[in-house]
């Protein structure tokens, strides 16, 4: 089954991790999550954000 994977230094879609570990988010299931990778990196952020304020 192919993996997807989003590289923060080149900002393109891998699929079955091509680069160095240090540059990838993922795995994701489909290379429409893998694009929306890091729109998911910031809500996260944002709740953690919230919870230290608590």
């Amino acid at each position: 089954m192919t993996e997807y994977w989003y590289n923060v230094k080149t900002h393109e879609i891998e699929e079955d991790a091509m680069s160095d570990w240090t540059q990838l988010i993922g795995p994701y299931k489909t290379r429409e999550e893998a694009e929306h990778a890091l729109e998911k990196v910031k809500a996260r952020n944002e709740a953690w954000d919230v919870q230290d304020d608590d």
